[in-house]
């Protein structure tokens, strides 16, 4: 075994891959990005072609070698491999290479651990990486045949320093599951309030990068960090979206999609993606400056549909158009519906045609009309007012005299199954103003 440095920001990269597999040149592209949103520094990397795995250290042995010569030669204190190592392979390579080594895994929970800010999402990557963890205490670390015991009343071997830590883990993976458990639970009172409330929800995704977080500053003037960083936004954000033709609507912020994420990892951001399978509509965003924007399209549908979200209606934004060249349009389907909006986040061309887009997808016709609601129709008034379908109301001895403004797709379920609120509801949509 070696004693560890504590120190870990110089790396070399380790880039395995298969005969034949295309886009190689992309692929390394997109981890040395991973390794520069965690920090660290790259001195050099080694591509190595995997086409049986080796048992022990996953490339090659002659590959191994030539990697800890690099390092050596470089004094690297951290071999980063782009693929997901067993403990059993990333241990032997520890030992051989003499420095540490983090596998794919292993980085992406590092990034997370940054990123996260909320009280749910640093639960959530505490939890995944004591996971990851678990099986990786055997590594190289002298002090595990270390033995407590022997006092007085306390004989014998006692508890090895690896039991006591794999229990230690085990009582905090169970308090943290406890602890998320609580915070899910509210998350999910707070869904199910706006679900009730019948605005509509639309959540952004896409390949991370994509430019998601600074559109969504573009949209609701929030206070997103949004940087030219991999996972620059963990933790889901939620704002209203005003100024929409339907009404208001509900806007949520998601992390970025990733090729080959593994799946132990979407637990670390389950919040940001029940967001996506509750939304009303996705912004699916692509980066329209990139010459691989289909198949990285492909790879957030894919995503989509682990997390059973495939079937959310999408209208694709096509972002970055500024660096792209091309004009700001909406296109639309053979039944006139916008399918794709071409816009521009950080310069704010195509927002208005953006929202254009939505008012249409989520409101379908307004009604704009008056309502006289009795004094026992305290439900329905309760309803409607917690929709924002209310633009004003006046109060008298035979009830409330109502000006409506919603679209008729909020309108329609608030009768809640009641004969008579349903009779109240047909007097307001029936022939009315539609805008």
């Amino acid at each position: 075994m070696f004693d560890r440095q504590k120190k870990g920001e110089r790396a070399v990269l380790v880039l395995p891959h298969t005969r034949g597999e295309g886009d190689t040149a992309r692929r390394a592209e997109e981890f040395a990005e991973l390794v520069k949103s965690a920090g660290a520094e790259v001195l050099g990397s080694i591509a190595a072609r995997v086409e049986d795995p080796n048992p022990r250290y996953y490339i090659g042995s002659g590959k191994a070698n030539e990697v800890a010569e690099m390092a050596s030669a470089l004094e690297a204190d951290l071999v980063l491999v782009d693929h997901i190592l067993s403990p059993v392979q990333e241990r032997n390579l520890e030992k051989h290479l003499k420095v540490r080594v983090v596998d794919r895994a292993g980085l992406i929970l590092d990034i997370f651990a940054q990123r996260a800010r909320s009280h749910e999402g640093k639960l959530e990557v505490e939890l995944a990486q004591l996971k990851h963890i678990a099986t990786r205490l055997v590594r190289g670390w002298t002090h595990l045949d270390a033995q407590r015991g022997g006092a007085i009343g306390n004989r014998g071997p006692g508890e090895t320093q690896l039991e006591t830590d794999r229990r230690l883990l085990a009582e905090r993976v169970k308090m943290l599951t406890k602890r998320l458990e609580k915070v899910q639970v509210q998350r999910g009172q707070q869904r199910r309030a706006r679900l009730r409330n019948t605005v509509p929800r639309v959540a952004l995704v896409g390949y991370t990068n994509a430019g998601k977080s600074t559109l969504f500053n573009a949209l609701t003037s929030g206070e997103v960090f949004a940087a030219n960083l991999l996972f620059a936004t963990l933790d889901p954000t939620v704002r209203k979206l005003d100024d929409l033709s339907c009404g208001p609507a509900v806007l949520a912020d998601t992390v970025g999609f990733i090729r080959e994420l593994p799946h132990d990892l979407v637990a670390a951001f389950r919040a940001t993606l029940a967001e996506a399978r509750d939304a009303d509509l996705l912004l699916h965003v692509s980066d329209a400056a990139d010459d691989e924007r289909e198949y990285l399209h492909r790879v957030v549908d894919r995503v989509l549909d682990e997390i059973d979200a495939g079937d959310v209606p999408q209208l694709r934004v096509m972002n970055k158009i500024d660096l792209a060249g091309t004009e700001p349009r909406i296109d639309r389907d053979a039944e006139g519906r916008p399918v794709t909006v071409w816009l521009s986040a950080a310069t704010g061309v195509g927002l208005d045609l953006l929202r254009q887009a939505l008012g249409e997808l989520l409101g379908g016709e307004r009604v704009q009309s008056e309502l006289r609601l009795p004094l026992t129709a305290g439900r329905l008034h309760a309803r409607l007012k917690a929709a924002g379908a209310i633009a004003s109301e006046n109060v008298d001895e035979e009830g409330w005299l109502l000006r409506i403004d919603a679209p008729r797709s909020v309108i329609a379920p608030l009768s809640g199954g009641s004969p008579a609120e349903a009779a109240l509801l047909s007097e307001l949509l029936g022939p009315v103003e539609q805008v």
